[in-house]
């Protein structure tokens, strides 16, 4: 969540420069569907004579031999003592454009980075909750206005360069400044401090119960302000691994930190190489061939043929929400009855069961994952009874329907599409899909709110202000739900905060502006002899250095 008249990083959603072709599925987040893919065509030679021809020959041959050399004399000093259990091969199915992670939108920028090449001044476990970072503890005031933080002692960034308060200061204050990426996001933050070498002080315009979260993200990381580097391709950090090499288009390569300050956090693995594999058949044979020793997410239907005497294969709950929303400015749809009736005659056991019957019903705005979630999918069960009657109240039978058109990302494929219009038709509505390519999604539904029903997995955590942003393309505007979460973001009592939430979260899903499909669930699989990996929010929060593989 943020400020109430912030917008998220999300909001931002444009294409970065030479960004990539779309992927198999799509977010607001914008790096969830783009991959930057290039191809050097080797250009054709014309005819040589024999003799430079055979000089040709004669040079590959003596470059050949002293590549064979050279990397001999590598392979001896760099596996000295390595065995096989010192790398491990992660597939993931999304890459980051870059590694420019202050400018770069996405998810997947943060899922490699974050906790393992920089460090935030605050850390996220995979319950989704906030541990120790950079600082091992913190003060907050009565007012809720004042943050101390602790830092641990004797830290440095991978280039040997000191790590200590006023590089944290420096870091969130030229956040601030400039504007990088999620500066929304701690929008109540007035200024940074550094007090003294190991103490920061945060002072704030209003309290923010999700400051702490926030700061185990992109507004809590810390650079160093004398580091020269490209920050597109390189990356000095203090986390416990630096970037060996990085190529979007194929594999990352991450090695230990030799220069690594931490004790709790050192990496049980020497080497992780994470190869970006978008084709779901093309990730689980890399798997069976041993070419991967992990697989996050996995296509769910493809992981049933997965040994289970040498795989591990879970699913977890996750933040993703497949929202189907209903633009309340639109005339059809300021109409409740129209949106209640939407939500009844949804069969959401049917959805999911077509997927697989691994997400799980999700009957409000927070997913399970989340501060404020309960069980609300009992608001609105399946009842086409009940959804008939309310189109009839409100001037639709089958006979007479109401037209609407729901306009989605191709990426998603068309089963959906075909499903709700399946269901929606018995209850007097002709729905017609406008499928459309996800930059037009983007520019059309996004960012001009110009539709009448849409349908988008919001992958992000803590983003309930949404609905209490009128701007924001749902164009819901509910001032009792706005006033509660305001209530939710001063309380300095988390369980306080808690109960806000539930009650503006149980105040929307009543109201209608949207129905929730389901709440996505990551599925993993990894080979038996792989420790550490997290089974949970894998997608968002990878502690790589806890990921160990038996010889």
């Amino acid at each position: 969540m943020s400020s109430p008249t912030g917008a998220h990083g999300e909001a931002d959603a444009t294409k970065q420069e030479n960004e990539q072709q779309p992927q198999s599925t799509a977010s607001t987040d914008a790096t969830l569907n783009a991959r930057a893919k290039s191809s050097n065509g080797a250009k054709s030679q014309g005819p040589k004579k024999w003799l430079i021809a055979l000089i040709a020959v004669i040079a590959a041959v003596a470059v050949i031999v002293a590549i064979a050399v050279t990397r001999g004399k590598n392979d001896d000093a760099n596996t000295s003592g390595v065995t096989k259990a010192d790398t491990v091969t992660i597939g993931l199915k999304l890459a980051p454009v870059s590694l420019d992670i202050r400018h770069q939108s996405g998810s997947a920028i943060e899922q490699v980075l974050i906790g393992n090449v920089y460090e935030a001044l605050l850390s996220r476990d995979s319950d989704n909750k906030v541990q120790p970072g950079l600082a091992k503890s913190w003060d907050i005031s009565k007012d809720g206005k004042t943050y101390t933080f602790h830092l641990n002692q004797n830290m440095t960034f991978s280039n040997g360069d000191k790590l200590d308060a006023d590089d944290v200061a420096w870091s969130i204050n030229q956040l601030k400044e400039k504007q990088y990426y999620n500066a929304n996001q701690v929008a109540s933050l007035d200024k940074a401090e550094a007090v003294d070498a190991n103490t920061v002080k945060l002072t704030l315009s209003t309290p923010d119960s999700n400051l702490l979260w926030y700061l185990t993200g992109r507004p809590g990381l810390v650079f160093d302000k004398n580091a020269k580097y490209n920050a597109k391709t390189e990356a000095v950090g203090s986390g416990p691994y630096t970037v060996e090499s990085f190529d979007s288009a194929s594999k990352m390569v991450l090695k230990a930190n030799p220069k690594y300050w931490g004790t709790a956090h050192k990496p049980a693995t020497q080497n992780v190489v994470i190869r970006f594999l978008t084709d779901d058949n093309a990730a689980v044979n890399a798997l069976k061939s041993g070419d991967v020793d992990v697989l996050s997410p996995v296509n769910a239907t493809l992981a049933k043929s997965l040994d289970a005497s040498t795989y591990t294969v879970s699913a977890a709950d996750g933040s993703d929400k497949f929202v189907l929303a209903f633009n309340c400015t639109n005339a059809k749809l300021k109409d409740k009855r129209v949106r209640q009736a939407i939500r009844y005659a949804i069969n959401h056991k049917e959805i999911i069961a077509s997927r697989g019957n691994v997400d799980y019903a999700l009957g409000g705005p927070v997913p399970s994952v989340d501060p404020g979630y309960e069980d609300l999918t009992g608001l609105y069960p399946y009842n086409v009874d009940k959804a008939k009657e309310l189109m009839k109240e409100a001037g639709y039978t089958t006979d007479k329907p109401l037209r609407l058109t729901l306009t989605y990302a191709n990426t998603y494929g068309t089963e959906l599409g075909d499903q709700l219009k399946s269901q929606l038709a018995k209850i007097g509505i002709d729905l017609k899909i406008d499928y459309v390519e996800f930059s037009t999604w983007l520019q059309n539904v996004h960012a001009n709110g110009n539709y009448e029903l849409s349908l988008v997995d919001h992958a992000e955590s803590h983003d309930f202000y949404k609905w209490t942003t009128p701007e924001y393309y749902y164009h819901y505007d509910n001032r009792n739900v706005q006033a509660l979460y305001a209530k939710a973001l001063a309380a300095t009592d988390e369980k306080e905060s808690d109960e806000y939430l539930k009650q503006a979260a149980k105040t929307v899903s009543e109201d209608a502006p949207a129905d929730w499909l389901f709440g996505y669930r990551v599925t993993v699989a990894y080979n038996k002899g792989i420790k550490g990996f997290p089974d949970k929010l894998s997608q968002t929060v990878l502690p790589l250095w806890q990921i160990s593989k038996a010889e």
